[in-house]
Protein backbone atom coordinates (compact mmCIF):
# COMPACT_ATOMS: atom_id res chain seq x y z
CA UNK A 1 0.00 0.00 0.00
CA UNK A 2 1.16 3.54 -0.57
CA UNK A 3 1.62 6.27 1.69
CA UNK A 4 0.18 9.68 1.14
CA UNK A 5 1.32 12.90 2.16
CA UNK A 6 -1.31 15.95 2.77
CA UNK A 7 0.33 19.17 1.53
CA UNK A 8 -2.10 22.12 2.00
CA UNK A 9 -1.89 26.07 2.21
CA UNK A 10 -3.82 27.91 4.40
CA UNK A 11 -4.85 31.78 6.18
CA UNK A 12 -7.43 32.24 8.63
CA UNK A 13 -9.17 29.06 8.01
CA UNK A 14 -10.78 28.62 11.60
CA UNK A 15 -14.19 27.90 10.15
CA UNK A 16 -13.76 25.16 7.33
CA UNK A 17 -10.44 23.47 8.13
CA UNK A 18 -11.77 21.00 11.00
CA UNK A 19 -14.29 19.67 8.15
CA UNK A 20 -11.69 19.78 5.26
CA UNK A 21 -9.37 17.63 7.97
CA UNK A 22 -11.70 15.17 9.55
CA UNK A 23 -12.84 14.36 5.80
CA UNK A 24 -9.12 12.86 5.09
CA UNK A 25 -7.17 12.45 8.48
CA UNK A 26 -7.79 8.29 8.73
CA UNK A 27 -6.53 7.74 5.10
CA UNK A 28 -3.36 10.15 4.56
CA UNK A 29 -0.24 9.42 6.83
CA UNK A 30 0.87 12.35 6.98
CA UNK A 31 -0.64 16.00 6.88
CA UNK A 32 1.25 19.08 6.26
CA UNK A 33 0.15 22.80 6.99
CA UNK A 34 1.62 25.68 5.39
CA UNK A 35 0.50 28.34 7.06
CA UNK A 36 0.36 32.14 5.45
CA UNK A 37 -0.08 34.40 8.33
CA UNK A 38 -3.23 33.59 9.89
CA UNK A 39 -4.45 35.55 12.65
CA UNK A 40 -7.12 33.78 14.31
CA UNK A 41 -7.29 30.19 15.65
CA UNK A 42 -6.58 28.20 12.73
CA UNK A 43 -2.89 27.00 14.08
CA UNK A 44 -4.67 26.07 17.49
CA UNK A 45 -7.09 23.94 15.71
CA UNK A 46 -4.45 22.57 13.31
CA UNK A 47 -2.54 21.37 16.29
CA UNK A 48 -5.40 18.48 17.28
CA UNK A 49 -4.39 16.93 13.93
CA UNK A 50 -0.86 17.74 13.02
CA UNK A 51 2.86 19.16 14.20
CA UNK A 52 3.75 19.48 11.02
CA UNK A 53 2.70 23.05 10.64
CA UNK A 54 5.21 25.40 9.04
CA UNK A 55 4.96 29.63 8.39
CA UNK A 56 5.57 30.83 4.84
CA UNK A 57 5.65 34.48 4.01
CA UNK A 58 2.92 35.81 2.06
CA UNK A 59 4.36 36.97 -1.23
CA UNK A 60 1.67 37.22 -3.25
CA UNK A 61 2.10 33.67 -5.30
CA UNK A 62 0.31 30.81 -4.69
CA UNK A 63 2.70 28.47 -6.78
CA UNK A 64 5.36 29.31 -4.58
CA UNK A 65 3.20 28.58 -1.21
CA UNK A 66 2.67 25.18 -2.90
CA UNK A 67 5.91 24.19 -4.14
CA UNK A 68 7.35 24.99 -0.43
CA UNK A 69 4.01 22.47 0.91
CA UNK A 70 5.38 19.74 -1.44
CA UNK A 71 9.02 19.97 -0.10
CA UNK A 72 7.94 19.06 3.56
CA UNK A 73 6.71 15.90 2.26
CA UNK A 74 7.97 12.77 3.27
CA UNK A 75 5.65 9.94 2.34
CA UNK A 76 5.10 8.25 -1.24
CA UNK A 77 2.59 10.48 -2.82
CA UNK A 78 1.28 13.70 -2.36
CA UNK A 79 -2.54 14.65 -2.09
CA UNK A 80 -3.28 18.61 -2.18
CA UNK A 81 -6.40 20.36 -1.00
CA UNK A 82 -7.33 23.81 -0.16
CA UNK A 83 -9.37 24.36 3.56
CA UNK A 84 -12.71 24.31 1.63
CA UNK A 85 -12.13 21.15 0.18
CA UNK A 86 -14.11 17.77 1.21
CA UNK A 87 -14.23 14.21 0.67
CA UNK A 88 -17.91 13.12 0.92
CA UNK A 89 -18.47 9.53 2.75
CA UNK A 90 -18.48 7.87 -0.80
CA UNK A 91 -15.39 9.75 -1.93
CA UNK A 92 -13.59 8.80 1.20
CA UNK A 93 -14.59 5.08 0.60
CA UNK A 94 -13.41 5.15 -2.90
CA UNK A 95 -9.99 7.02 -1.76
CA UNK A 96 -9.17 4.42 0.57
CA UNK A 97 -10.09 1.63 -2.11
CA UNK A 98 -7.19 3.27 -4.57
CA UNK A 99 -4.73 3.93 -1.80
CA UNK A 100 -4.71 0.38 -1.62
CA UNK A 101 -4.47 -0.66 -5.27
CA UNK A 102 -2.26 2.28 -6.80
CA UNK A 103 0.73 1.09 -8.90
CA UNK A 104 4.19 3.04 -7.47
CA UNK A 105 4.07 3.24 -11.23
CA UNK A 106 1.76 6.06 -11.30
CA UNK A 107 3.34 9.43 -11.69
CA UNK A 108 -0.22 11.25 -11.24
CA UNK A 109 -3.81 10.59 -10.09
CA UNK A 110 -6.61 12.99 -11.74
CA UNK A 111 -10.02 13.19 -9.23
CA UNK A 112 -12.86 15.33 -10.57
CA UNK A 113 -13.42 18.52 -8.67
CA UNK A 114 -16.77 18.97 -7.71
CA UNK A 115 -17.31 23.34 -7.98
CA UNK A 116 -21.03 23.12 -7.13
CA UNK A 117 -23.98 21.68 -6.81
CA UNK A 118 -27.68 21.84 -6.48
CA UNK A 119 -30.35 20.46 -4.28
CA UNK A 120 -31.11 17.21 -4.93
CA UNK A 121 -27.56 16.64 -5.51
CA UNK A 122 -26.54 17.23 -9.09
CA UNK A 123 -22.99 18.20 -10.02
CA UNK A 124 -23.25 21.88 -11.71
CA UNK A 125 -19.93 22.27 -12.43
CA UNK A 126 -16.37 20.28 -12.18
CA UNK A 127 -13.10 20.24 -13.71
CA UNK A 128 -10.65 17.57 -13.32
CA UNK A 129 -6.92 17.94 -11.18
CA UNK A 130 -3.87 15.99 -11.08
CA UNK A 131 -4.54 15.97 -7.19
CA UNK A 132 -2.13 12.84 -6.19
CA UNK A 133 0.87 13.02 -7.62
CA UNK A 134 4.25 10.80 -7.14
CA UNK A 135 6.59 12.79 -4.46
CA UNK A 136 10.14 11.73 -5.94
CA UNK A 137 8.96 13.24 -9.46
CA UNK A 138 8.96 16.87 -7.79
CA UNK A 139 6.22 18.02 -10.14
CA UNK A 140 6.77 22.00 -9.65
CA UNK A 141 3.49 24.45 -9.28
CA UNK A 142 3.57 27.69 -11.62
CA UNK A 143 1.40 30.73 -11.57
CA UNK A 144 1.14 33.51 -9.11
CA UNK A 145 -2.36 33.53 -9.33
CA UNK A 146 -4.85 30.07 -10.62
CA UNK A 147 -2.04 27.94 -10.20
CA UNK A 148 -1.43 25.05 -11.57
CA UNK A 149 0.54 21.90 -11.13
CA UNK A 150 2.74 20.67 -14.14
CA UNK A 151 2.91 16.74 -14.78
CA UNK A 152 3.59 14.10 -16.86
CA UNK A 153 4.44 10.40 -17.55
CA UNK A 154 1.50 7.36 -16.29
CA UNK A 155 -1.68 9.41 -15.12
CA UNK A 156 -4.49 7.75 -13.80
CA UNK A 157 -7.90 8.74 -14.48
CA UNK A 158 -9.61 7.93 -10.93
CA UNK A 159 -13.68 8.14 -10.14
CA UNK A 160 -12.92 9.84 -6.74
CA UNK A 161 -14.27 13.29 -6.49
CA UNK A 162 -13.16 16.33 -3.80
CA UNK A 163 -16.15 18.37 -3.04
CA UNK A 164 -15.47 22.29 -2.81
CA UNK A 165 -17.66 23.45 0.13
CA UNK A 166 -16.53 27.42 -0.06
CA UNK A 167 -17.89 29.33 2.95
CA UNK A 168 -16.42 32.94 2.03
CA UNK A 169 -13.90 34.28 -0.43
CA UNK A 170 -11.83 37.50 -0.51
CA UNK A 171 -13.43 38.32 -4.00
CA UNK A 172 -10.51 41.23 -4.76
CA UNK A 173 -7.27 39.14 -3.82
CA UNK A 174 -6.51 37.38 -7.36
CA UNK A 175 -7.63 40.90 -9.00
CA UNK A 176 -4.94 42.74 -7.21
CA UNK A 177 -2.67 40.75 -7.66
CA UNK A 178 -3.19 40.45 -11.13
CA UNK A 179 -3.05 44.41 -11.50
CA UNK A 180 0.00 44.56 -9.30
CA UNK A 181 2.07 42.21 -11.76
CA UNK A 182 0.38 44.66 -14.71
CA UNK A 183 1.24 48.15 -13.01
CA UNK A 184 5.26 46.23 -12.20
CA UNK A 185 5.18 45.65 -16.21
CA UNK A 186 5.20 41.97 -15.62
CA UNK A 187 4.63 39.92 -18.80
CA UNK A 188 1.75 37.78 -18.87
CA UNK A 189 1.63 34.44 -20.17
CA UNK A 190 -1.57 33.80 -22.05
CA UNK A 191 -2.79 31.77 -18.93
CA UNK A 192 -1.96 34.45 -17.24
CA UNK A 193 -4.09 37.04 -19.70
CA UNK A 194 -7.32 34.46 -19.71
CA UNK A 195 -7.55 34.28 -15.78
CA UNK A 196 -6.90 38.04 -15.67
CA UNK A 197 -9.75 38.97 -18.25
CA UNK A 198 -12.05 35.96 -15.70
CA UNK A 199 -11.67 38.34 -12.92
CA UNK A 200 -12.13 41.73 -14.72
CA UNK A 201 -15.39 40.15 -15.53
CA UNK A 202 -16.36 38.50 -12.66
CA UNK A 203 -16.11 42.42 -11.15
CA UNK A 204 -18.16 43.37 -14.35
CA UNK A 205 -15.04 45.28 -15.89
CA UNK A 206 -16.63 44.35 -19.48
CA UNK A 207 -14.63 46.14 -21.45
CA UNK A 208 -11.63 45.54 -19.57
CA UNK A 209 -12.10 41.88 -19.68
CA UNK A 210 -13.14 42.19 -23.55
CA UNK A 211 -9.98 43.70 -24.21
CA UNK A 212 -8.06 40.65 -22.39
CA UNK A 213 -9.69 37.82 -23.45
CA UNK A 214 -9.30 38.83 -27.57
CA UNK A 215 -5.34 39.42 -26.34
CA UNK A 216 -5.51 36.01 -25.02
CA UNK A 217 -7.01 34.56 -28.17
CA UNK A 218 -4.99 36.35 -30.40
CA UNK A 219 -1.42 34.56 -28.99
CA UNK A 220 -3.11 31.51 -30.45
CA UNK A 221 -1.16 29.68 -27.62
CA UNK A 222 -4.01 28.88 -25.41
CA UNK A 223 -5.13 25.70 -23.79
CA UNK A 224 -8.32 24.79 -26.33
CA UNK A 225 -10.30 24.14 -22.92
CA UNK A 226 -9.58 28.06 -22.26
CA UNK A 227 -10.09 29.00 -25.73
CA UNK A 228 -13.20 27.48 -25.78
CA UNK A 229 -13.90 28.81 -22.15
CA UNK A 230 -12.76 32.39 -23.46
CA UNK A 231 -15.01 32.97 -25.99
CA UNK A 232 -18.42 32.23 -23.78
CA UNK A 233 -16.54 35.10 -21.66
CA UNK A 234 -17.04 36.89 -24.50
CA UNK A 235 -20.25 36.46 -25.21
CA UNK A 236 -21.72 37.01 -21.57
CA UNK A 237 -19.60 40.36 -21.56
CA UNK A 238 -21.15 41.47 -25.21
CA UNK A 239 -24.56 40.27 -23.63
CA UNK A 240 -24.35 42.50 -20.51
CA UNK A 241 -23.32 45.03 -22.85
CA UNK A 242 -26.84 44.60 -25.19
CA UNK A 243 -24.67 43.55 -28.20
CA UNK A 244 -26.18 40.80 -29.27
CA UNK A 245 -24.47 40.30 -32.61
CA UNK A 246 -21.35 40.32 -31.11
CA UNK A 247 -22.45 37.98 -28.41
CA UNK A 248 -23.72 35.48 -31.32
CA UNK A 249 -20.36 35.89 -32.73
CA UNK A 250 -18.85 35.18 -29.65
CA UNK A 251 -20.97 31.32 -29.04
CA UNK A 252 -20.26 30.74 -32.84
CA UNK A 253 -16.15 31.52 -32.41
CA UNK A 254 -16.33 28.34 -30.12
CA UNK A 255 -16.82 25.96 -33.07
CA UNK A 256 -13.13 26.77 -34.55
CA UNK A 257 -11.94 25.03 -31.38
CA UNK A 258 -13.90 21.76 -31.15
CA UNK A 259 -17.11 20.18 -31.72
CA UNK A 260 -20.19 22.07 -30.44
CA UNK A 261 -19.90 21.59 -27.05
CA UNK A 262 -23.34 21.02 -24.81
CA UNK A 263 -22.99 24.83 -23.11
CA UNK A 264 -22.33 26.26 -26.33
CA UNK A 265 -25.38 24.60 -28.12
CA UNK A 266 -27.88 25.76 -24.88
CA UNK A 267 -26.33 29.60 -25.28
CA UNK A 268 -27.40 29.38 -29.08
CA UNK A 269 -31.11 27.64 -28.50
CA UNK A 270 -31.81 30.54 -25.84
CA UNK A 271 -30.63 33.15 -28.28
CA UNK A 272 -32.67 31.49 -30.93
CA UNK A 273 -35.59 31.37 -28.30
CA UNK A 274 -35.49 35.06 -27.63
CA UNK A 275 -36.12 35.89 -31.07
CA UNK A 276 -39.01 33.31 -31.27
CA UNK A 277 -37.09 31.45 -34.22
CA UNK A 278 -38.34 28.16 -32.55
CA UNK A 279 -37.03 25.41 -34.96
CA UNK A 280 -34.10 26.54 -34.56
CA UNK A 281 -33.56 26.93 -30.64
CA UNK A 282 -35.18 23.25 -30.63
CA UNK A 283 -31.96 22.18 -32.94
CA UNK A 284 -29.44 23.43 -30.97
CA UNK A 285 -31.46 22.21 -27.17
CA UNK A 286 -31.87 19.38 -29.31
CA UNK A 287 -28.21 18.86 -29.96
CA UNK A 288 -27.15 19.80 -26.35
CA UNK A 289 -29.05 16.18 -25.37
CA UNK A 290 -26.96 14.52 -27.76
CA UNK A 291 -23.58 15.18 -27.20
CA UNK A 292 -21.14 13.75 -24.14
CA UNK A 293 -17.45 14.81 -23.43
CA UNK A 294 -14.99 12.66 -22.62
CA UNK A 295 -14.49 11.36 -18.81
CA UNK A 296 -10.73 12.54 -19.12
CA UNK A 297 -11.66 16.03 -20.30
CA UNK A 298 -9.58 18.02 -17.66
CA UNK A 299 -11.53 21.13 -18.90
CA UNK A 300 -14.36 23.03 -17.06
CA UNK A 301 -17.66 21.23 -17.41
CA UNK A 302 -21.28 21.91 -16.25
CA UNK A 303 -23.36 18.51 -16.50
CA UNK A 304 -26.93 20.41 -16.57
CA UNK A 305 -26.06 21.75 -19.68
CA UNK A 306 -26.45 18.20 -21.47
CA UNK A 307 -29.11 16.91 -19.13
CA UNK A 308 -32.15 18.62 -17.69
CA UNK A 309 -31.61 21.95 -19.15
CA UNK A 310 -32.02 21.86 -22.38
CA UNK A 311 -34.99 18.98 -22.18
CA UNK A 312 -36.57 22.30 -19.81
CA UNK A 313 -36.10 24.26 -22.93
CA UNK A 314 -37.17 21.66 -25.16
CA UNK A 315 -40.35 21.55 -23.15
CA UNK A 316 -40.76 25.55 -23.68
CA UNK A 317 -40.24 25.01 -27.26
CA UNK A 318 -42.75 22.68 -27.96
CA UNK A 319 -45.28 23.88 -25.68
CA UNK A 320 -45.14 27.38 -27.57
CA UNK A 321 -45.60 25.25 -31.28
CA UNK A 322 -48.79 23.67 -29.59
CA UNK A 323 -46.98 20.59 -29.29
CA UNK A 324 -47.61 19.62 -25.89
CA UNK A 325 -46.95 15.67 -25.57
CA UNK A 326 -43.56 16.30 -26.95
CA UNK A 327 -43.22 19.18 -24.50
CA UNK A 328 -44.67 16.88 -21.79
CA UNK A 329 -42.16 14.36 -22.67
CA UNK A 330 -38.85 16.62 -22.53
CA UNK A 331 -40.16 17.71 -19.12
CA UNK A 332 -40.75 14.66 -17.67
CA UNK A 333 -36.95 13.99 -18.81
CA UNK A 334 -35.98 17.62 -16.93
CA UNK A 335 -37.78 16.27 -13.92
CA UNK A 336 -35.80 12.72 -13.35
CA UNK A 337 -32.74 15.55 -12.44
CA UNK A 338 -34.64 17.87 -10.55
CA UNK A 339 -37.67 16.35 -9.28
CA UNK A 340 -38.53 19.14 -7.18
CA UNK A 341 -37.97 21.89 -9.44
CA UNK A 342 -40.38 24.08 -9.10
CA UNK A 343 -40.56 25.30 -12.72
CA UNK A 344 -40.50 21.54 -13.87
CA UNK A 345 -43.68 20.67 -11.32
CA UNK A 346 -45.25 23.57 -12.61
CA UNK A 347 -45.14 22.70 -16.00
CA UNK A 348 -46.13 19.30 -15.12
CA UNK A 349 -49.09 20.35 -13.88
CA UNK A 350 -50.13 22.75 -16.66
CA UNK A 351 -49.09 20.46 -19.11
CA UNK A 352 -51.03 17.66 -17.66
CA UNK A 353 -54.72 19.77 -17.49
CA UNK A 354 -53.76 20.55 -21.45
CA UNK A 355 -53.44 17.22 -22.74
CA UNK A 356 -56.45 15.91 -20.40
CA UNK A 357 -58.51 18.62 -22.26
CA UNK A 358 -57.61 17.45 -25.01
CA UNK A 359 -58.65 13.74 -24.78
CA UNK A 360 -61.98 14.66 -23.29
CA UNK A 361 -62.33 17.13 -26.14
CA UNK A 362 -61.78 14.32 -28.46
CA UNK A 363 -64.12 11.95 -26.80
Amino acid sequence: MISISLCMIVKNEEDTIVRCLESIKDIVDEINIIDTGSTDQTKEVLKKYTNRIYDFEWVHDFAKARNYAFQQATKDYILWLDADDVFLPEDQKKLKELKGSLDLTTDSVTMDYNLSTDQHGNVLTRLKRNRLVKRTNQFQWIGAVHEYLEVYGAIVHSDVAVTHHSVRHDTNRNLLIYEKQLANRVEFSPRDLFYFANELKDHQMYLRAIEFYERFLLTEKGWIEDNISACGRLADCFLELGDYKKELESNLRSFQYDHPRPEFCCRLGFYFLKKKELHAAIFWYTLATEITLSSQNLGLQSPQFSTWLPHLQLCVCFDQLGQHKIAYEHNEKARQYRPDDSRILQNKEYLESVLIEGLEQNE
